[in-house]
């Protein structure tokens, strides 16, 4: 539980031609992480003489192709089937998303599955690409309608056929718009230019800018041109543009319309071809990814003419499966040798070996770092202390209420399609319950709303652990629990760096706080417990004075003044207190507002609308806000001041060479 999975290496020598049937086995199992060994053969001249790099199969490439074809197919597809999804329907995929079924599929070759991939996504292609071309055009069409509209909509003052505006064989004209200020001073540089020029200008909906037409002869275009780009001209295109301006409005319209109506009708028939051939390409999508996944595995083998050598990590647990599978998959034909984990385990892959319950909380201690191999696994640890520092920082049960349902809607929900989503989902339920229990012993639900409105006390309230009114007593026991949670991460570092032989690194990092915690209750039992007296603070001293011994041995004079990071990190364990009394102060604060806009406006209905209004949207406030405050300083107080005591880390997770099912499954 505090260790995790015992890993072992697994090497394997086979023929050619079981290489596929043992990737296959493997793939469908997932128990092996695949160790890429091609590198090794081109650095190291030893195995380089025993083997070549292999490569991937000829066929990875034309796979590759075809999923790429795939994808873009399943994309349209599946647009044309979800339409305009509305908030009603993005809440119930929430809530009650829908769960895929799974395809039976056969097991085939690489050269079938593509055979059957061309097939499908020909006879699927040869119906959607006409109705894709004719939307795009549609697209297309649309766009420059609008663009046209908006033109005739600047234009509009212009009662003229606005094909008049574009370029003939003598004449150059050009439409933009200019700053209102810089008219003038344009049509000066213009004259400058030629004198045989006509300009027309027009207010803009914009009122600091105006519309310029500006007609001249084609032999001073190139003039005209540098003359533009000196001032702030954006130029109108209007070369697709004729008739005049209403007149293109009007039409643009009934075009606009026209198409919509177009578009709408090869909609409906895209969405019966998508109602029809949909779930095929989406298991025929994952039927590739899968395909692709194991041609491209043999990129990271090794092999001779005739043999092939594979290396990978898997669970002890898991080593005899593994070579039933491989013995199976190759007829007897292979050579494994199992390899145990040396003094240098910095390679090997970590894989969490923790009950159940405890497998969301893999993820908070991942999000650190993965663990080192033999190093202790503090899940177990996050899954008791996490959610009961997130309850203490809330305390208040009915947001704890609240956070056990949107637990229960993620696991219920999402959480059937997604594993994070359900793993997370039980991670808010713990927090909740722990909110309940904290927020009913300390007198908050809703703040004071029972106390306010009711004018009753709960009968829960443990009067001395009243948030209202015995504060100090709550920094007592979160100072007391900081203390003991920060002891024990110094034990686990004593033992992580005694397992990896670090000796010195233990007595100045761990040993020697446990030394100072030692000499400081000695020193505080000596001065108020009389039987103990000098005697107990002579000890407190002496362990006092040895801590600091020790700190200047390990790490000189700098090192003794890490009795003040010992002494922060203890006092990082107060923000329990502060988040707990910031939740019941703003919480007190919304009711005593609700409570005053109530009694003193002077319209009785008006005035317990507007307080009930205030009550709810000031209530959800605090509780987003303080969520996530208590979310982030539970995660802190792990990761900064409980981590830091005694986690190494590591840089390898267990990924696992897993076909990842989620639509299909293999015909038996």
């Amino acid at each position: 539980m505090f260790q995790t999975a015992r890993m072992r290496k697994i090497k394997v020598v086979t023929l050619n031609k079981y290489s596929t049937p043992i990737v296959n086995s493997l793939h469908e199992e997932g128990i092996v992480q695949i160790s890429d060994i091609s590198e090794r053969i081109q650095q190291d001249p030893h195995w380089a003489e025993l083997l070549n790099p292999s490569k991937v199969t000829a066929l990875t490439g034309k796979i590759s192709s075809l999923l790429m074809k795939c994808s873009g197919l399943s994309e349209l597809l599946g647009d044309a089937s979800s339409g305009d999804v509305g908030i009603k329907d993005m809440i119930k995929s929430f809530i009650s998303p829908n769960i895929p079924k799974k395809t039976e599929v056969e097991v085939i070759s690489s050269e079938k599955l593509v055979n059957k991939a061309e097939s499908l996504l020909n006879e699927v292609e040869s119906k959607t690409k006409v109705i894709e071309d004719q939307l795009n055009s549609i697209d297309n069409k649309k766009s420059e309608l609008k663009s046209n509209k908006l033109l005739a909509t600047k234009l509009k003052d212009l009662d003229i056929d606005l094909s008049l505006l574009n370029e003939t064989k003598y004449t150059f004209t050009v439409v933009g718009r200019i700053d209102a200020e810089s008219v003038d001073n344009f049509k000066k540089e213009s004259a400058k230019i030629t004198d045989k020029f006509l300009i027309f200008d027009t207010p803009d909906e914009d009122k600091l800018k105006k519309i310029i037409v500006l007609v001249t002869l084609s032999e001073f275009k190139d003039d005209l041109y540098s003359l533009i780009r000196t001032f702030d001209f954006e130029k109108f295109e209007t070369d697709n543009i004729s008739g005049k301006p209403n007149d293109v409005i009007s039409l643009a319209d009934s075009e606009l319309i026209s198409l919509e109506k177009e578009k709408s009708h090869l909609s409906l028939k895209l969405k019966e071809i998508a109602e029809k051939y949909d779930d095929d390409v989406l298991v025929l999508k994952e039927q590739l990814e899968i395909e692709k996944e194991r041609n491209e595995v043999f990129s990271t083998f090794g092999e001779t003419n005739k043999t092939v050598m594979l290396e990978a990590w898997l669970p002890l647990k898991d080593v005899d499966k593994a070579k039933n599978l491989i013995e199976l998959s190759t007829e007897g034909h292979s050579v494994v040798e199992i390899e145990d984990i040396g003094e240098d385990d910095s390679e090997t892959p970590v894989l969490h070996n923790n009950p159940k319950i405890v497998k969301p909380y893999e993820f908070l201690v991942d999000m650190y770092s993965p663990v080192k191999y033999r190093e202790i696994d503090p899940s177990v640890l996050v899954f008791i202390m996490f959610p009961f520092f997130f309850g203490f920082c809330l305390t208040d049960a009915f947001y704890g209420l609240m956070l056990v349902v949107l637990g229960i809607v993620l696991i219920k929900g999402m959480g059937k399609v997604n594993e994070t989503m359900g793993k997370f989902g039980n991670i808010i339920i713990a927090c909740g319950l722990w909110t309940i229990v904290l927020g009913l012993i300390t007198n908050g639900l809703l703040g004071d709303f029972f106390s306010r409105f009711l004018h009753i006390n709960l009968p829960t309230v443990i009067a001395q652990f009243d948030a209202f009114k015995n504060p100090v007593n709550i920094l007592i026991v979160a100072i007391a629990i900081g203390f003991v949670y920060n002891t024990l991460g110094f034990i686990l570092g004593i033992i992580n760096n005694f397992r990896y032989g670090e000796k010195k690194e233990a007595l100045g990092s761990q040993i020697v706080w446990i030394i100072f915690e030692v000499g400081l209750a000695f020193l505080v039992a000596g001065m108020l417990i009389p039987s103990l007296g000098i005697i107990g603070q002579g000890i407190g001293a002496v362990l006092l004075i040895a801590t600091l011994v020790i700190l200047f041995y390990c790490d000189g004079i700098l090192g003794v003044m890490d009795v003040f990071s010992w002494l922060g990190n203890l006092l990082s364990y107060a923000r329990l207190l502060a988040l707990c009394l910031a939740t019941a102060g703003i919480a007190m604060t919304v009711n005593i507002i609700a409570e005053m806009i109530g009694s003193m406006l002077p319209i009785p209905y008006l005035s317990l609308i507007i307080a009930i209004f205030i009550f709810i949207a000031g209530h959800i406030a605090n509780f987003l806000f303080q969520v996530l405050g208590a979310f982030i300083n539970a995660l802190r107080l792990h990761y900064v001041e409980f981590f830091a005591q005694f986690f190494l880390g590591g840089k390898n997770s267990f990924s696992p060479f897993s076909a990842s099912r989620i639509l299909t499954k293999l015909k038996k």
